[in-house]
């Protein structure tokens, strides 16, 4: 399969974006040997700044592949930025609405074509005190036991000096001049839990197995040990405090079992049509 070929909007972003990011902000990359040259593929990402889907875009496509992010759906009503979002391919997540599958649906549709679909696993920004990753929603591990697309982990950190999480515009840091750290990692191996039913032991088993390998690579970007219990506790929990960014074995299980459908039951619209965007996918920025 021939490398894809990059469109005209991303191709027009790239203009308007690199630019100021190759002057603002330093890079320091890592693993783009990891990024597949062909086929469909999962990349999971750490989440700790609203400026990580734009410093992880620069980084993937200078690989020569471009992913596709999932988003909230409100945004794609925004004039100029929907149109945008529309014309890079992005993929709505909806609300509390009738088409909550349709982003399952959608980025099993994209890797069946050969795209990368970019899944931020935790869902929103990290709340954790020191940035680590929380405990992720399975949206990513089902999608990946379904389509057995590799899933590459990756690692972000210095976004978040520029713009911390939750920060408004005004806390906007651009100096002294940051550094963009991106690493991507081998892809995680999950193939214990192929031809297993998608039970919620399995897809928590499999996104733990996913976030552990994140984990370790964003020990290795800030250059500290992941601190005690922060293992444990991303399989048992988020810590206090982080509401909605953890959720229950009997919703996991609820959305679990459209990974055991066929590809054509997929494209169906089911009683979990409904299912809010942190019960579905769990990734939209």
């Amino acid at each position: 399969m021939p490398r894809h070929r990059i469109g005209f909007w991303y191709r027009l972003a790239a203009v308007l974006a690199k630019p100021p990011l190759v002057i603002l902000f330093k890079r320091d990359w890592r693993g783009m040997e990891n990024i597949p040259a062909h086929g469909g593929f999962i990349t999971a990402i750490n989440h700790n700044s609203y400026l990580d889907p734009l410093a992880y875009a620069h980084f993937q496509y200078n690989t020569g592949r471009v992913p596709r992010f999932l988003a909230k759906s409100a945004l794609f009503k925004v004039p100029v930025i929907g149109r945008m979002f529309h014309g890079l391919q992005l993929i709505p997540v909806y609300r509390e609405s009738t088409d909550a599958a349709n982003a399952f649906r959608a980025a099993v549709s994209a890797i069946d074509k050969g795209e990368c679909v970019a899944f931020y696993p935790e869902g929103t920004l990290t709340r954790d005190p020191d940035q680590w990753p929380m405990r992720a929603k399975t949206g990513a591990a089902r999608v990946a036991l379904l389509t057995k697309a590799p899933v590459i982990p990756v690692a972000q950190w210095g976004a978040n000096a520029v713009l911390p999480p939750y920060a408004g515009a005004k806390r906007l840091r651009l100096f002294p001049r940051k550094t963009f750290k991106v690493v991507a990692g081998p892809p995680v191996d999950l193939s214990a839990y192929y031809g297993q039913e998608p039970t919620a032991e399995v897809l928590r088993a499999a996104t733990d197995t996913i976030m552990a390998a994140v984990t370790e690579l964003l020990a290795d970007v800030r250059q500290e040990p992941v601190p005690a219990g922060r293992a444990e506790q991303s399989k048992g929990g988020a810590a206090e405090g982080l509401g909605s960014a953890d959720r229950t074995d009997h919703e996991a299980d609820g959305t679990g079992r459209e990974v055991g459908r066929t590809k054509h039951e997929a494209d169906r619209t089911d009683r979990g049509s409904g299912r809010t965007e942190h019960e579905n996918e769990g990734n939209a920025t």
